[in-house]
């Protein structure tokens, strides 16, 4: 996987989970109150950047780990 391939997957995949998880801990701990979206979109803007990278730091580790598993897996099996 080339790194424009690797950059991309972080940047949607992170981006699609941090939504997610944002919108729950934000509505969790604050409740639906009339600035919920705003703070929703903090808590998003500050996650999203450091889940990205991440993501694209860990995805060859990651894929590695997976695929000792599923030899694991299929010795098991």
């Amino acid at each position: 996987m080339s790194a424009k391939e690797r950059f991309i997957l972080a940047s949607t995949m992170s981006s699609m989970m941090v939504a997610v998880v944002t919108l729950v801990a934000t509505w969790l701990n604050l409740g639906l109150r009339p600035d919920f979206v705003l703070q929703w979109a903090k808590a998003y803007v500050i996650a999203w950047p450091i889940a990205a990278l991440v993501g694209f730091m860990v995805l060859p580790l990651s894929r590695r780990v997976t695929a000792r598993i599923l030899t694991l897996i299929g010795r098991v099996a």
